[in-house]
């Protein structure tokens, strides 16, 4: 049974401004291994940070690092689970989905349980 669905878009280049012109943001949004990425690809894994927190609809925040987009060794987005978060999505299975271009970074996430 499908429990959520969460959908996010950002521009790519506002994005990038906004990491610019607040260089701490990189580490408040992405854990380690996540900041070497390409600028769309950090774009994509903050769309993907929040569509998560939308197909949650969590009553409190949700720390950034405890939702860490990863790639499965066959290129497939993932999310990694740590903290907080982990406790909300257990037993649930979470579909990522991931893409850029023209400019635009999307992620959709779908929730089941």
């Amino acid at each position: 049974m499908i429990d959520g669905i969460g959908i996010d878009v950002v521009d790519i280049e506002r994005f990038s401004e906004s990491l610019k012109r607040t260089p701490a943001l990189l580490e408040k949004l992405f854990t380690p291994s996540e900041r070497d990425k390409s600028t769309a690809s950090l774009a994509a894994r903050f769309a993907a940070k929040e569509a998560l927190y939308k197909a949650l609809s969590p009553e409190h925040g949700l720390s950034w690092h405890d939702a860490e987009v990863i790639n499965l060794s066959n290129g497939k987005p993932a999310f990694l689970f740590r903290g907080g978060i982990a406790d909300l999505v257990d037993g649930a299975q979470v579909h990522l989905s991931l893409s850029h271009d023209g400019g635009i970074a999307s992620a959709m996430v779908v929730l089941e349980r």
